[in-house]
């Protein structure tokens, strides 16, 4: 055991009985995680592993091991001092104990031949009884409402034998399963899509295996896959057949990188703030430049496919949203006993409907590998308009389940918590206008007595959504009648957002907000290119991609259980109405086709690129700093749901 123990980094010091533990607890430094085991564990390396290294847990524990990361030794100390529950057998443990220190380790663990890693130390005690040390003072931490992370071993083996015959079976045990089969099979996502499942997940592990090996991070392999999309990208700019085919052969190797990483982070326990972060942003970044250097190929060949590459992102971005929404919506709620939840697993008992409705979502490793075929085999045009169409049948079929789900759920489960209103409101990203608004709607509604009923907000912000497209879509470029529209979208939205959003339907405001706001860029941006305006779609691509990078931060924070972005980035980026309306102040002050000139029109693009890199700038900087900086647990996605 103690060179299992070693294995994974930690000095290891025994105390020769009880009264010793918190002299030996006391040597630690109080920045590092310190580890009690049992001397009579028995069981394999990996149980160890997932017990006692697991940094996104301030506290893991399997039988008879325990270990406590830096942020939860206050919380061990009162543990220790306080008397051990009486389990009704003799040696009950009872123990004090100070701040935990580290320098010791290395001077005791010297005299064995021991290795040190840096900031580790074990701690073995030495219980008297079946009823350990270790699996006491874990009871304790949850007691102290600490929770302790106990995973779920499956086929491995951790365990105390009580005397010589259970340690014998217990050994047995050990020897009969594969520890580094059960580790390379649990580096793969339990629930996963189609393509990475079947064709993607039987090699990648081996290579995350192969990375592990030769010491390389998930931050590492997530960089490697990100150079290798934007190489994809590049060859695809190209315009040539052969940069499509290269394009496509790297876009997939770029997937196989993406799926190692997490695979790496989970066969080897490197989960870290910053690679939770990388990981999620990389891969909007990866295929949204990916559009581009399709965009651009195209244009090489002459042939303007820019306004399909930004509905491409429009569309997987709002779904995006939906999906985050929903989750956030519903993260508290019970158990959903609708009959669409109802049908939904009942179909979960027949294998072929699984698959076949992972697929239909198009989840990232489906969309890519579809993305990469067409591109190798067919035109950009041809690509995006399969992508849109894939996607919006995907969209509709996800909206349209989980709307049913909401309707269907009545009563109590129907209202959201206050964690989810909270979190709705903050993915709402109102900025001051709607606030303004949305304040003096809801002071109103006091002195009337008065409050919207169920489903009125997601109706209030479609409707004001809708005025707003439609009016952008079928007046005059240049004419003012878009920009009262804008004005009175901003208050719709601020009455959609007044008060808590807690119905069950309240979901649905925010992916009507990105709608409207990414769809009123396209139309003004296509609009100004009919009439001859360079440049429009393009800049608004990037204006677009960079908002959209900022609600995908406010998505991680949230994860993260940060919270949303401080309130004056909201107010600095303007908020989803105020750039709806700077927006379209500046289609009504830069467009409006020949009696204007081309030249005045170039103004629109130049203001849509200017609000492009301000807002950039602005959310890049605060992103960048909020993440590397970040105490935030580091959440990676372990559910194998659509990205």
């Amino acid at each position: 055991m103690e060179n299992d123990l070693r294995a994974l980094g930690f000095d290891v010091r025994v105390a020769p009985g009880e009264d010793r533990l918190s002299g030996e607890v006391a040597a630690v430094p109080a920045g590092v995680r310190v580890a009690l085991v049992d001397p009579r564990f028995v069981g394999h390396r990996h149980s160890l592993r997932l017990a006692l290294t697991d940094p996104r847990f301030p506290a893991g524990a399997a039988p008879g091991v325990l270990a406590v990361a830096p942020q939860a030794r206050a919380a061990l100390n009162r543990a220790l001092r306080e008397p051990a529950a009486d389990t009704g057998q003799s040696g009950r443990a009872t123990t004090d104990t100070e701040e935990a220190g580290a320098a010791g380790g290395a001077s005791a663990d010297a005299a064995r031949g021991g290795v040190a890693a840096p900031g580790e130390t074990t701690v073995t005690a030495t219980p008297h009884t079946l009823r350990t040390v270790p699996d006491e003072l874990a009871d304790a931490l949850d007691a102290q409402g600490l929770p302790v992370h106990r995973p779920d071993l499956g086929a491995l083996v951790a365990t105390v034998p009580a005397h010589e015959e259970a340690r014998a079976a217990a050994r047995g045990d050990v020897d009969g399963v594969d520890d580094e089969a059960v580790r390379l099979r649990s580096a793969v996502k339990p629930r996963d899509g189609f393509f990475t499942t079947f064709c993607v997940s039987p090699y990648s592990r081996y290579i995350a295996r192969w990375c592990a090996r030769r010491g390389l991070t998930p931050n590492q392999v997530t960089t490697a896959s990100l150079i290798t999309a934007l190489v994809a990208a590049a060859c695809a700019a190209t315009g040539e057949r052969g940069g499509f085919v290269a394009a496509g052969v790297l876009l997939i190797a770029s997937f196989v990188l993406d799926a190692t990483d997490g695979q790496l982070a989970r066969y080897d326990l490197q989960y870290s703030t910053l690679g939770a972060w990388l990981d999620a942003t990389f891969d909007r970044a990866k295929e949204y430049a990916y559009y581009a250097g399709l965009a651009l190929g195209a244009a090489r060949g002459g042939e303007d496919v820019w306004a399909l590459a930004l509905g491409a992102m429009v569309l997987q971005t709002v779904r995006h949203v939906v999906d985050f929404s929903f989750n956030e919506a519903n993260h508290d709620a019970q158990a959903n006993t609708s009959p669409t939840a109802a049908l939904s697993s009942r179909l979960d008992s027949v294998g072929w409907t699984v698959w076949l409705r992972r697929m239909i979502v198009l989840p990232i490793g489906e969309r890519w590998a579809l993305i990469a075929v067409l591109t190798a085999c067919t035109t950009p045009r041809i690509t995006f308009l399969v992508l849109l169409a894939g996607c919006a049948l995907a969209a509709c079929y996800t909206t349209a389940g989980r709307v049913l789900r909401s309707l269907n759920r009545a009563g109590p489960a129907a209202r959201g918590s206050d964690r989810a209103a909270r979190a709705l409101a903050d993915l709402a990203d109102s900025g001051p206008l709607a606030q303004g608004c949305a304040g003096a709607g809801a002071a109103l509604a006091r002195r009337a007595g008065l409050s919207l009923p169920g489903f009125a907000r997601p109706a209030v912000a479609l409707l004001g959504a809708l005025v707003l497209l439609a009016t952008a879509l079928w007046t005059p470029a240049g004419s003012v009648w878009p920009l009262l529209a804008a004005l009175l979208y901003v208050l719709t939205s601020g009455l959609a957002v007044a008060g808590p959003m807690r119905g069950a339907l309240d979901w649905l405001v925010p992916p009507v907000f990105r709608t409207a706001e990414y769809v009123l860029v396209l139309i003004l941006a296509v609009l100004a290119a009919r009439d001859g305006v360079s440049g429009a779609v393009p800049a608004a691509f990037g204006l677009v991609a960079a908002v959209a990078y900022h609600h995908y931060d406010t998505v991680y924070r949230i994860r993260g259980g940060t919270g949303a972005p401080p309130n004056w980035l909201v107010r600095a980026t303007g908020g989803h109405e105020g750039r709806a309306l700077a927006v379209t102040l500046a289609a009504v002050l830069w467009l409006g086709g020949d009696s204007r000139g081309q030249a005045q029109g170039q103004g629109f693009t130049i203001a849509t690129t200017t609000l492009a890199v301000v807002i950039a700038a602005v959310v890049l900087v605060e992103s960048i700093r909020f993440w590397v900086s970040s105490k935030a647990p580091a959440v990676h996605d372990e559910t194998g749901e659509p990205a």
